[in-house]
């Protein structure tokens, strides 16, 4: 009976195969083509009838699905903004899934909820953020903004004499929402989980680098009448670019002297850890006089899968839009931050831990090292495809992220070409990138976000560009 395997058994079966996977990382494929079909013709059965030995599943699981596992931690995978994994968050989930710790309340997980409090104060400091800043630790990019902005809506909607978490939204007083065009997908689509609607989010122009227009956005501002939010980003996705952080606080300084409640977001998904480093205190300095900021952990910081992180200032309206209060429940009487005052989630799992080693692995400086080090080696990526004589590089590297466009040959469209670049290099397997539709035209979009990329990396992945181009 499955019941009677001791979990030391589980261990010891799947040692080898995860020690073979995690040392072949520097020389496998990086991603392989494959159907969903053929994935099923493994996988797919009839559900059994009796018990099978859990040993038995997941040494065959291992062995199953180890050929259609995606490398994202071999260094040389710069698609979608995904980072590797740090060693130590790796250890971190290791003893998260062997611990099961419910890390909901400081009841269930004692522990592991005091390291997710000091993971928390660690993140403030490490990116300057004011000292009283409420943290969440969130599933990802998505549910950060989520929870940011659930926040926000509370706060200004309350500051114009309306209580949204008693009352709801009908009747409530009209809440304007700006961002600029170009914002996150992730952004709209929070508002609709906050019964805000898509559409009802006012764009303002962005440059040539997808970077907010401030004047333009003053102009608007100065057209609203009501409870604002703004939502700006560092990093965006295409470009790396980071708004102009000051422009944009003095702009709804100047909406609440108007007598507006404003709040300020910033989408710091793909670059918020800028922060921490000296050399973007000029791009970064203003980041503290906004309201709130959110990051995923899975990037730059390396963190495993899934983890997001919600930063706001005004943690009363935080903790009024995601606590909640049952009488069965056991809050310590001692002061103590309680994983539910913070998220979205009751039960969950314990996912700042990772986050607590990796900061305490890397330390401030290691972590400097990460951002400077992938931002280096993006610039790497612009000048070997600039000098290679057959791609463009569209954007500015400010920081991790390169967009590229391939000029197409004779016989094919520039849109077909750049995404007949990107299967080729795919299927080749040395390297994976993603493609992207930036001012109508497609184009390859490269992340650099593992802390484990290399120069030779960046060498081996232009080297498979090329070979894909000169393929005819």
């Amino acid at each position: 009976m499955s019941r009677d395997v001791p979990l030391e058994a589980i261990l010891a079966s799947l040692s080898g195969p995860i020690a073979e996977y995690l040392t072949s990382l520097p020389s496998r494929a990086v991603w392989r083509d494959v159907s969903p079909e053929e994935i099923r013709q493994v996988l797919d059965r009839a559900l059994p009838d009796a018990p099978t030995n859990a040993v038995d599943v997941v040494t065959d699981l291992a062995a199953e699905l180890e050929p259609f596992v995606t490398a994202h931690a071999s260094g040389r995978y710069f698609g979608f903004v995904i980072g590797g994994l740090h060693p130590a968050a790796y250890g971190a989930e290791l003893l998260a899934a062997s611990w099961d710790q419910n890390a909901g309340l400081f009841a269930l997980a004692p522990g592991v909820m005091i390291a997710e409090e000091i993971a928390a104060r660690w993140i403030v400091e490490l990116l300057s953020l004011p000292e009283e800043s409420s943290v969440g630790f969130v599933t990802g990019g998505q549910m950060a903004n989520f929870t940011c902005l659930a926040a926000a809506r509370d706060h200004v909607l309350r500051a114009s004499g309306w209580d949204v978490e008693a009352e709801g939204l009908s009747g409530a007083p009209r809440l304007y929402v700006v961002a600029k065009t170009g914002v996150h997908a992730t952004v709209p689509r929070a508002l609709r989980y906050l019964g805000l609607g898509e559409r009802t989010m006012i764009e303002v122009a962005s440059d040539d680098q997808d970077r907010i227009v401030v004047t333009e956005l003053d102009r608007v501002l100065h057209d609203l009448d009501g409870p604002t939010i703004v939502c700006v980003e560092a990093g965006n996705v295409n470009t790396g670019a980071f708004d102009d952080f000051e422009g944009v606080a003095d702009a709804l300084d100047a909406h609440r002297r108007r007598g507006h409640p404003s709040w300020g977001h910033v989408d710091g998904a793909v670059g918020l850890l800028a922060g921490a480093v000296p050399g973007y205190a000029t791009t970064t300095a203003a980041l503290a006089r906004l309201d709130s900021w959110s990051t995923d952990g899975h990037k730059l910081l390396n963190v495993a899968y899934d983890c997001g992180v919600a930063i706001t200032r005004h943690s009363a309206a935080h903790r009024a839009a995601m606590s909640v209060h049952a009488d069965y429940l056991v809050r310590d009487e001692d002061p103590v931050r309680e994983a539910l005052d913070w998220n979205p989630e009751f039960s969950r799992r314990a996912r700042g831990l990772g986050v607590y080693a990796t900061l305490r692995s890397l330390g401030r400086s290691g972590v400097v090292e990460v951002v400077e080090r992938t931002t280096r080696l993006a610039r790497r990526f612009a000048k070997l495809l600039g000098d290679s004589g057959y791609a463009q590089v569209v954007n500015d590297v400010a920081f991790n992220q390169v967009l590229v466009h391939w000029p197409p040959p004779p016989g094919w469209s520039s849109d077909a070409w750049n995404d007949e670049i990107i299967a080729r290099v795919q299927r080749d397997g040395t390297a994976f990138f993603s493609g992207t539709t930036w001012r109508g035209q497609r184009m390859m979009r490269i992340s650099v976000s593992d802390h484990a990329t290399d120069e030779p990396d960046v060498d081996r992945a232009v080297a498979a560009l090329v070979r894909g181009v000169e393929a005819g």
